[in-house]
């Protein structure tokens, strides 16, 4: 599935990123995972598209842009996406709280 140009690769996949494992209406991002630079909507996705381990973007690293609004497309850094208070920072469009439960998955803290 595109989302605003970008492909997000998962299981049923909507058009704003939400994927079958997460779908309620805050589960709007996608992470690019680092191993792969190839954008998910988790890591339940990731596990079940790819045979390789996840390879977390290293703290050095959160200037990367890594996190897709699903709601405006725009790309967030590591450092916004963690800084935002759960909420885009271009359209304000509210993130799942509880996605900081799966941090340690994609980045290293």
């Amino acid at each position: 599935m595109f989302v605003f140009g970008q492909e997000v690769i998962g299981t049923k996949v909507d058009p704003y990123t939400k994927c079958e494992h997460y779908h309620s209406s805050v589960d709007i991002i996608a992470i690019k995972f680092k191993c792969c630079d190839t954008y998910y909507p988790c890591y339940k996705c990731h596990e079940e598209n790819t045979e390789h381990p996840i390879d977390r973007w290293a703290i050095e690293e959160r200037d990367t842009k890594a996190i897709l609004c699903g709601k405006c497309g725009h790309q967030l850094t590591i450092n916004e996406y963690m800084q935002s208070a759960n909420s885009c920072t271009n359209c304000n469009a509210t993130f799942n709280v509880h996605c900081k439960n799966h941090h340690h998955l994609y980045f290293e803290l």
